[in-house]
């Protein structure tokens, strides 16, 4: 009895734990199907998405630059052309023929093997990510390529897109150039959406208003595996390209090739501008480049040659060197004498041809003596003796470097382009604290005539004639005029001038400082090269010497109308003309050209016509 009730008992003891068993599986079973039933069917979408996202690449689509246009905006000066870049998927890059398959594409795109493998950061070397090996090329090379894809596993291409620049010559210094971004500039700009191989500008208005002209780059987007190698797993989404904004400059393109060629093939600089708003009309510095050349496939032969060119034609003269501004000084020397009343304006100097301090002799520049002068004549026949006893006996150097730096001498003058210079404006603590040696007599002779320590750049001389011309007011030199939308062509900005720089001074003085300009064209050194009668001039001459060994920098500086309050009508114009050049005294000849075709609306050879300067010409 006891067995069977022991037995029923163990019977009933498995049932029980079979069921709890099953009930157990079941139940787990169960949980795992509603999870599941959660994972697939209503958190599906949210997970699916997930999952794509890890699994997507994306791919730059290249913005076009906004275009770039003269003051008429009319023609652009810049516009874009369809390019091709070449790219390699380093992992796909056979280890064991890699020296021979950069050997060959290197030779083929006129560059090193180094150079390719330089642009492949050491992170991706084994990774499925394109990286960039060059841009610029042709159709015909890509075809090239293509035709022996077979040769160059892990190459392919895209369409990128380079500048076009339309007008050559001078205003390559001031629209500047493009190119790819460097590893060091990544490390600055990559928090303002810059990456690898993005398109940088490098100078000029191109590099000033990137921000403005580069646009947004779009996205390609690629399915990939967990190797990253792409997927095909039909249409491709993406995320179109944002074109980026067109900019409007102040230059006026007639005047700025009238310029150029009035300049000519000499060392130098011309800068014309408005004095009552500060746009720049012109902005030419010779030797200049051919930006389209650094997008060619020779791009880095072009540029190392360049770069190598003793005569520097990167360098924009106008606003990145600076000179001794010789004669046009006496400008500035003027309007202290007459607001300070330190001399009077008629007592007399007698230039005898020589004038002495310590064992210090300065020649004047006509070696008989220009005789006895009062403070026009001296400006008008640029006397260095009659300047010198002025600025030493009555002004002394403090002064003189008061009114150089009111006048903005010293400091940048803020125009809207990279790498301006400050100058020089010398004092006794200036000389000490640089050559460690005290200021005497004979710096102060100098600066009096615009020699010695002072230097300026030419853009600094045009504000000083501007600052004359607007009663003391100065406004900041730019070369951006409107800023426009791609598309409609509305304008989004219009650049409004901005006061620079102002300086007290009795109105009264300006008038007679001007009125002493205009003496320099009727009566003056300059009588006989400034023949325009288009317009009346007023301005100064300017001749630096430079070494011992009788070189010569040639300045103009000049406004017209002469007379006119009308702000629309005036321009400044500035002609520098360096040493370098074999001596023709061109400044003022070049500066002549230049205001009569301004203002009698004519080119450089009407201009020349009109002035019978064929002869001028023809001779050279």
């Amino acid at each position: 009895m006891s067995v069977e009730l022991s037995h029923s008992n163990g019977t009933r003891l498995s049932r029980g734990r079979t069921v709890f068993l099953v009930a157990l599986i079941g139940g787990v079973f169960l949980i795992y199907a509603v999870y599941l039933f959660f994972l697939q069917i209503v958190n599906g979408s949210e997970y699916q998405s997930k999952a794509r996202q890890v699994a997507l690449r994306t791919v730059t689509i290249p913005a076009q630059r906004g275009e770039i246009y003269d003051r008429n905006y009319d023609t652009p000066l810049v516009t874009n052309i369809d390019s091709f870049a070449l790219d390699i998927v380093p992992a796909e890059l056979p280890r064991e023929r890699e020296d021979e398959i950069l050997g060959t594409l290197a030779e083929i795109l006129g560059t090193t093997k180094d150079r390719l493998l330089s642009k492949i950061p050491s992170n991706l070397r084994h990774g499925y990510q394109a990286v960039e090996l060059a841009s610029g090329l042709s159709f015909e090379t890509i075809a090239f390529i293509a035709e022996r894809i077979d040769e160059f596993p892990g190459i392919t291409w895209h369409n990128k897109p380079i500048r076009n620049y339309l007008q050559g010559g001078s205003i390559a210094h001031v629209i500047g150039y493009v190119g790819d971004i460097t590893r060091e500039e990544i490390q600055i700009l990559y928090n303002k959406g810059y990456d690898f191989g993005a398109v940088l500008g490098k100078s000029g208005i191109e590099r000033q208003y990137d921000m403005v002209l580069r646009g947004k780059d779009g996205k390609l987007y690629r399915t990939v595996d967990v190797r990253g190698r792409r997927v095909d797993t039909g249409p491709q989404e993406e995320d179109p390209p944002t074109l980026g904004n067109d900019i409007v400059l102040t230059i006026d393109r007639r005047i700025q090739e009238v310029a150029e060629q009035a300049l000519g093939n000499r060392i130098g600089s011309v800068v014309a501008l408005r004095p009552g708003t500060g746009e720049v009309l012109a902005l030419v510095s010779y030797p200049w480049y051919d930006a389209n050349s650094f997008y060619s496939e020779n791009s880095a032969a072009s540029f190392t040659k360049l770069s190598l060119d003793p005569t520097f034609p990167f360098l924009n003269r106008a606003i990145q060197s600076h000179y001794s501004p010789a004669s046009t000084f006496k400008v500035l020397l003027t309007t202290a004498v007459l607001e300070e009343q330190a001399f009077s304006k008629d007592q007399i100097v007698n230039c005898t041809g020589t004038y002495t301090i310590g064992d210090r002799v300065l020649n004047c520049h006509k070696k008989t003596g220009h005789g006895p002068l009062d403070l026009y004549g001296a400006l008008a026949q640029s006397c260095n003796v009659y300047f010198a006893t002025v600025g030493t006996e009555h002004l002394g150097i403090d002064i003189i470097a008061d009114y150089a730096r009111r006048f903005g001498l010293g400091e940048r003058t803020g125009i809207d382009l990279p790498g301006e210079i400050t100058g020089i404006v010398p004092n006794p603590q200036w000389k000490q604290k640089t050559y460690n040696s005290p200021w005497v007599g004979g710096d102060t002779v100098n600066v009096s005539i615009g020699q010695g320590y002072l230097a300026v750049t030419p853009i600094q001389i045009a504000n000083m004639i501007a600052m004359i011309v607007n009663d003391g007011v100065v406004y900041r030199p730019h070369l951006v005029k409107e800023i426009r939308d791609p598309v409609s062509g509305q304008v989004i900005e219009s650049i409004e001038p901005e006061v620079f720089r102002t300086t007290q001074l009795h109105p009264d003085t300006f008038a007679q400082v001007r009125e002493a300009m205009r003496g320099v064209i009727t009566d003056g050194t300059a009588n006989v090269v400034i023949t325009t009668k288009a317009v009346e001039v007023a301005g100064k001459t300017g001749t630096g010497e430079v070494g011992l060994d009788g070189n010569w920098h040639s300045w103009f500086a000049a406004y017209a109308p002469y007379g006119s309050t009308k702000i629309e009508d005036q321009v400044v114009v500035v002609v520098m003309v360096e040493a370098a050049n074999d001596w023709e005294w061109w400044g003022p000849y070049a500066a002549n050209i230049i205001f009569q075709a301004i203002y009698a609306n004519q080119s450089f050879e009407e201009s020349v016509n009109a002035l019978n300067l064929q002869w001028l010409f023809r001779q050279r």
